[in-house]
């Protein structure tokens, strides 16, 4: 349970404001479709890609220690972060 709930709460809070959910609002405020079949959608392409990254995560424990696996995520993470952060200071800063 406990590894439900730390999954869930990363994976929600990362989830909100990012282009995912904006292109699902973009979608849903169109008017043309029923918002369900938005959701159904939606939520389909969610689980299909989640699940390729955990058959893909399992393969690759299978070959490299979790620790580097874990590392590789945390760079990620932080080269994604300093990106975004070297777009937007310029712009916060009104340069």
């Amino acid at each position: 349970m406990r590894t439900f709930l730390s999954v869930f709460t990363t994976l929600f809070l990362a989830e909100l404001g990012d282009k995912t959910q904006l292109a699902v609002i973009a979608f849903s405020a169109d008017g043309g479709g029923n918002r369900w079949t938005v959701f159904a959608a939606s939520s389909a392409a969610l689980i299909a890609s989640t699940g390729l990254a955990v058959v893909v995560g399992g393969a690759l424990t299978r070959v490299l220690p979790v620790a580097w696996l874990q590392v590789a995520a945390a760079v990620a993470f932080v080269v994604i972060g300093l990106l975004l952060l070297s777009e937007a200071l310029p712009a916060a800063l009104g340069r």
